[in-house]
C-alpha cells in the first residue's frame, strides 16, 4: 500500500479482493472516477473494472500522447506509464508492474485536482 500526494494503491491476489477494496474505498468517500484498477491482462482489467464499478486508466489520465503511444509499446511499458500517470514514480511503477506479472490486481485511487 502507498499513498503520496495524489494517488493511494493497495495490491490485492484477485478480481474478488480488487472489487472488495473498491467497495471500501467507495464506502470512504471515493467517487466512481477516482478509483481505478489494474491488471495485467486487459481483458482481466476491463471485467474487474465493470464488476467493480471502477474506472480503468484511460486518455483522460494519461494523456492523448501517452495514449497513443502505448499502441506501439509493450504491455510492460504500457502499464508502467499508465501507473506513473496517476501521479507515481517510474521506480514504483516498475515495483507494482512486477506484482502485475504476477497476477496481482492494482486497486487505485486518486484524488481530485
Amino acid at each position: 500500500m502507498n499513498m503520496n500526494s495524489k494517488s493511494y494503491v493497495k495490491v490485492v491476489q484477485n478480481g474478488l479482493q480488487a472489487v472488495e477494496a473498491v467497495g471500501e474505498l467507495r464506502a470512504s468517500g471515493y467517487l466512481t472516477e477516482q478509483i481505478f484498477v489494474l491488471a495485467h491482462n486487459q481483458d482481466q482489467t476491463e471485467r474487474i473494472a465493470e464488476t467493480a464499478n471502477a474506472d480503468e486508466i484511460g486518455i483522460k489520465e494519461e494523456g492523448i500522447f501517452d495514449a497513443i503511444a502505448n499502441l506501439f509499446r509493450s504491455r510492460g511499458d504500457e502499464l508502467r506509464a499508465k501507473i506513473v500517470s496517476l501521479g507515481f514514480t517510474e521506480m514504483e511503477a516498475a515495483f507494482y508492474e512486477k506484482e502485475l506479472d504476477h497476477g496481482k490486481v492494482l486497486v487505485i485511487a486518486r484524488q481530485l485536482p
